[in-house]
């Protein structure tokens, strides 16, 4: 499986509908990361192929997204995106977490263990 790129509705359906509700509340069965990034932006090519490494390592457990900033700019203004790349990690339960820049892919595999999936597990 892919990463998948999200629109403002493919967004409220599959994490988090921002227009129903004020707090978060993910609407996902999966964790997952969001990846907010933009064409132009040389750091998060260097993230692109890391991340399609690990919707495949990750297949079935989590699911990773990517949102076009320059697209999609109300999702990134209802997430108060400044830089880019900024990933978003959505566990299940409990709040969200944003990490800015591009991680080398060990911390993203460490992100994924502790914030994703130890909170499953809990």
């Amino acid at each position: 499986m892919a990463t998948e790129h999200l629109t403002k509705a493919t967004f409220t359906e599959k994490v988090y509908n921002f227009e129903l509700n004020k707090d978060w509340k993910f609407e996902g069965t999966l964790p997952c990361i969001i990846d907010f990034y933009a064409d132009w932006c040389g750091p998060c090519k260097m993230v692109a192929p890391i991340l399609e490494e690990l919707s495949t390592e990750y297949a079935g457990k989590v699911n990773i997204y990517k949102i076009d900033t320059e697209a999609e700019q109300e999702l990134a203004s209802v997430f108060g995106i400044r830089s880019i790349p900024s990933m978003l990690f959505c566990p299940v339960d409990g709040q969200p977490q944003m990490a800015v820049g591009a991680l080398p892919k060990d911390s993203l595999i460490k992100a994924i263990d502790d914030v994703l999936l130890n909170k499953q597990a809990n």
